[in-house]
């Protein structure tokens, strides 16, 4: 077991390295993922949910799941309305959507493993066609150190690697399966994590068949070449497409950076980007080196420094947030700005959403005022395209902020 964890942990492409280890959108989606589930909750609660799994604050719940890419990829289908069907049950039944909300808060409001184990068994209990052991990967993201994530690919890698026979769809068996996976890694504590996707992540790269082990190599060697190398090419692709994106990420902080710096603010960059480079230049030179933010709670000045850029004036008061975003939810940039809105309680702050051209469209519908969750200001949004072309002259030619009244743009 620790040969095979060690060759899972020096693989540079695997999800150990791709998905839980160098990913700061995993980070960040913790917090973005409760902060929708409680969106979810008040709205079973006060009859507002819908009846449709399209557009609800579940759907955008999941898109932040399934957007954790390869472990995650699919986490959403679970939870699609299949009306022909009539599953899962928890948008035009009452009863079974009021089960499924009081499920989530109780999960939500505790830290007890047994107490969330007896809410799965209540919910278990009545049935609810459809509604399996999928929500398990949301219960990852609020108690990651007490329930593993769970689909086909974990399923396959636990029962070669364990010798069992474990079959998908069972909150029973996915209960069995995670009284495995907790004595195994504490037995391997030293290696591994307390976060129980790093285990996860080698159960998927197994159950993929990414990762050779004597009981499926058999089974790898069986399939296909063609298929072999299609999987193999597509893995190259996603890590080179999430490469190119923290490329694109880093310009646009960097241009960000440059410019609040030219107009005389500090600026501060996300704390885990301070490494990376652009133009030969390491982001953490444009940066402070500390956060001076002693004014708020730790809860509420870890989600500020994961901001990915602000500038602050001479007296550290925020002037600007700024949330680069590239493939990832639209609408966990705008929790994160509505964070450090109400967080600040500065009538004088910006706020902006800077997204790719082709993005324009979902800012668009996901500001409306009907729609946007943010109470004390509103958001506008940059473009890549304008920050690159115009990001020199602004720094030529600009005095404050309000240069970028030039570019920016708003939804009415």
């Amino acid at each position: 077991m620790e040969s095979l964890i060690d060759f899972y942990k020096k693989d540079q492409e695997s999800v150990y390295h791709t998905w839980f280890l160098h990913n700061n959108e995993r980070l960040k989606a913790f917090r973005t993922i409760r902060k929708g589930l409680l969106k979810v909750i008040n709205e079973i609660e006060e009859d507002t949910f819908g009846y449709d799994f399209k557009g609800s604050s579940l759907e955008m719940v999941v898109t932040a799941i399934s957007e954790q890419k390869q472990v995650f990829e699919g986490a959403a289908h679970a939870f699609y309305w299949k009306p022909k069907l009539r599953i899962p049950d928890i948008y035009e039944n009452n009863p079974n959507k009021k089960s499924f909300g009081r499920f989530l808060k109780a999960c939500l409001e505790t830290t007890n493993a047994e107490k969330v184990v007896e809410e799965i068994r209540i919910l278990d209990n009545l049935k609810i066609k459809g509604l399996g052991p999928a929500v398990a990967n949301i219960l990852y993201f609020l108690h990651p150190t007490l329930f593993p994530p769970f689909n086909t690919a974990i399923v396959n890698g636990f029962n070669l690697l364990f010798n069992e026979k474990s079959k998908l769809g069972s909150w029973e068996v996915y209960l069995e399966m995670r009284k495995r996976i907790l004595h195994e890694n504490d037995q391997q504590r030293n290696h591994l994590s307390k976060d129980l996707g790093a285990i996860a992540g080698l159960l998927f790269e197994i159950g993929s068949n990414r990762m050779i082990i004597e009981k499926n190599a058999m089974d790898y060697l069986n399939k296909e070449t063609e298929k072999i190398e299609k999987a193999k090419t597509r893995r190259r692709k996603e890590v080179k497409d999430d490469e190119n994106e923290e490329n694109t990420h880093t310009e646009m902080q960097y241009h960000l950076a440059r410019l609040g710096k030219s107009l005389g603010y500090k600026v501060w960059i996300a704390r885990n980007d301070h490494k990376r480079e652009w133009n030969s230049l390491k982001l953490g030179e444009f940066s402070l080196k500390n956060l001076n933010i002693f004014d708020y709670p730790p809860s509420v000045a870890d989600t500020i420094a994961l901001i990915d850029i602000l500038w602050l004036e001479q007296d550290d008061k925020v002037i600007a947030g700024f949330e680069v975003e590239k493939s990832t939810s639209i609408y966990s940039g705008i929790l994160r700005l509505s964070d450090l809105s109400l967080s600040t309680q500065n009538d004088t702050s910006k706020f902006y959403l800077v997204a790719p051209e082709k993005r324009e469209k979902e800012i668009k519908a996901l500001l409306r005022p009907s729609i946007r969750s943010l109470d004390s200001q509103s958001i506008s949004y940059l473009l890549f395209h304008d920050l690159r072309c115009d990001c020199d002259a602004m720094c030529k030619f600009g005095n404050d902020i309000t240069v970028l009244n030039k570019i920016s743009r708003t939804v009415e």
